[in-house]
């Protein structure tokens, strides 16, 4: 059986968006399915990872067309980018605005016609039996949508975030009919494709209401993470954050329950060691600088794959934070999973209802904080901060290999045959 994976990010492209297909494509053959991936030939990746390349099977097939983008024409904001990271892109002002409201849903559009083209024809000199794809970037659908019309093939289309309700489309200040076209373009792919995939029950639960079958598979972990290579803990009280940081995400009460520790009890503060790793927004800087915790804190910058993990297991703490956005409950970033293999407790700010909260108490990894629960963070901190002191900072993570990518892989397989019978 063959797949047609159409996704524009795709090794050297580094972040978790690149990962979760690589990692389908890299055990699907072991169920029986033979992937095929619809790439972009001259992409503009914010981060480049050259170590995922090599966990692309060397036997897999990948068709690459070129695409054209408005922002290849902003080329000072393209070298901009390629510095700053894509936590500092959107930030509310003109080019957003251009962005959200004149290329829906994305600026990737001007690559679905072209693409169109190129896959009708290979569909047709080829078998292909299932068209996947993959977003954001969301136009990815609108290629796959064209595709099944014309076409004799099944279609799932996976989405790893919303798509009205992406958490950073408020940037974008779009004008009524821009919200309008973006939600009838996002029912009618819900409506359309055979099946919806999705990476939470909260989001299932919402395309639910147009979609007729919607089935979750959670991002995951994979054996690299899992090596026992020998790491030693840091020996300061180090809270960790690995990854992006949108200011979205920028947790303020959680600075100022750090900034009244500090001030309370001296120790504490000569400890405390905050690490981030990963494309952090100035709006986050600002904020450590405010609660004068610029001492304690180091950024990093962003770093290979390989190199986070080993940042994920000599964290005393491993800090998590889910955007403070409207349907929030529904978010579950790409880094809890490895999180969970580094059995280093997780101390989590976000909705305390949620899906997040949910496997965190399934796997016994850590707590979640709500967004304004200061008293509540105090107490978790200090808990955390009194059993480091005692050398007993551990825990002991369960439940946590279902989330294996091979395991999520063979619920893939899984669907995409059910397609077919």
């Amino acid at each position: 059986m063959k797949v047609l994976i159409i996704t524009y990010y795709w090794p050297p492209a580094g972040g978790s968006g690149v990962q979760r297909w690589l990692k389908f494509v890299k055990y699907l053959r072991q169920f029986d399915i033979d992937p095929i991936i619809y790439t972009v030939e001259n992409p503009n990746y914010p981060k480049e990872d050259n170590s995922l390349s090599y966990e692309v099977p060397k036997d897999i097939q990948v068709l690459k067309q070129p695409i054209w983008e408005p922002t290849d024409l902003l080329f000072w904001k393209k070298k901009k980018s390629s510095k700053t990271g894509v936590s500092n892109i959107n930030k509310g002002g003109l080019l957003s605005f251009i962005r959200g409201n004149f290329f829906i849903p994305d600026p990737k559009i001007f690559w679905v016609k072209s693409s169109v083209k190129f896959l009708n024809d290979y569909i047709r000199n080829h078998k292909i039996d299932t068209v996947i794809s993959t977003g954001p970037p969301h136009s990815m659908h609108l290629i796959a949508q064209k595709l099944h019309q014309k076409n004799d093939v099944k279609w799932i289309a996976d989405f790893r975030d919303p798509w009205s309700d992406l958490y950073y489309a408020n940037d974008f200040n779009q004008l009524s009919f821009a919200k309008k076209k973006n939600q009838k373009l996002e029912k009618f792919v819900l409506q359309n494709a055979d099946c919806i995939l999705t990476v939470s029950k909260t989001l299932k639960n919402d395309f639910s209401k147009n979609a007729s079958r919607v089935e979750v598979i959670t991002n995951g972990f994979d054996e690299e993470v899992l090596q026992t290579k020998e790491i030693n803990l840091d020996k300061k009280f180090s809270i960790s954050y690995i990854g992006l940081l949108p200011k979205q995400s920028n947790p303020k009460a959680l600075f100022s329950v750090l900034q009244e520790i500090c001030e309370e009890n001296n120790e504490f503060k000569n400890d405390l060691q905050l690490n981030f790793i990963g494309d952090i927004s100035d709006e986050v800087k600002a904020e450590i600088n405010l609660n004068s915790l610029e001492n304690n804190t180091k950024f990093v910058g962003y770093v290979s794959h390989q190199k986070a993990i080993e940042y994920q297991k000599k964290a005393q703490v491993l800090l998590l934070l889910i955007p403070n956005v409207k349907k929030s409950e529904g978010i579950l970033t790409g880094k809890l999973f490895e999180y969970l293999t580094a059995q280093r407790p997780i101390l989590a700010v976000g909705p305390s209802k949620g899906d997040l909260s949910e496997i965190l108490k399934e796997t016994n990894a850590g707590n979640v904080i709500d967004f304004e629960d200061k008293e509540m963070l105090k107490s978790e901190i200090l808990a955390l901060y009194q059993q480091y002191k005692k050398d007993s900072l551990v825990v002991t993570s369960k439940n946590i290999y279902k989330y294996h990518r091979k395991e999520l892989t063979k619920q893939l397989a899984s669907i995409i045959k059910s397609l077919h019978s």
